[in-house]
């Protein structure tokens, strides 16, 4: 099975977002923000297909879904989609992080440790 995200079952994003990570020092939380610029879901094409109704991050093991989504406008129309994830334990920190190894892994992604000084 392809690694997807979608935000309206059944129909997948085509846009491969930024994602960033933050996890509490002691490891037993963490957050992943989602930046999608432009995505196909908030194109005209897709106006008819239905509501956005939260994030699902769907692999082989299963989905992930939050339903943290935000739209940030630009000069009045939907440019930019967010959403955050949150991982309230351990388990579900390695659980995430099998979902974006895969996804990264199919869609050429890396990544960068902002804190691993050159």
């Amino acid at each position: 099975m392809k690694t997807k995200i979608q935000f309206i079952k059944g129909i997948d994003e085509k846009i491969v977002p930024d994602v960033r990570l933050t996890r509490s020092r002691d490891g037993s939380t963490g957050t992943a923000t989602f930046q999608f610029q432009n995505p196909t879901i908030l194109s005209n094409e897709m106006s008819n297909e239905g509501e956005v109704t939260g994030m699902y991050l769907i692999d082989n093991e299963g989905i992930l879904e939050t339903k943290n989504v935000y739209v940030v406008y630009v000069n009045g129309k939907p440019r930019i989609l967010q959403s955050v994830y949150i991982m309230e334990n351990p388990e579900a920190w390695d659980r995430f992080m099998r979902f974006i190894e895969n996804y990264a892994s199919e869609n050429g992604l890396s990544f960068f440790d902002p804190s691993n000084k050159l």
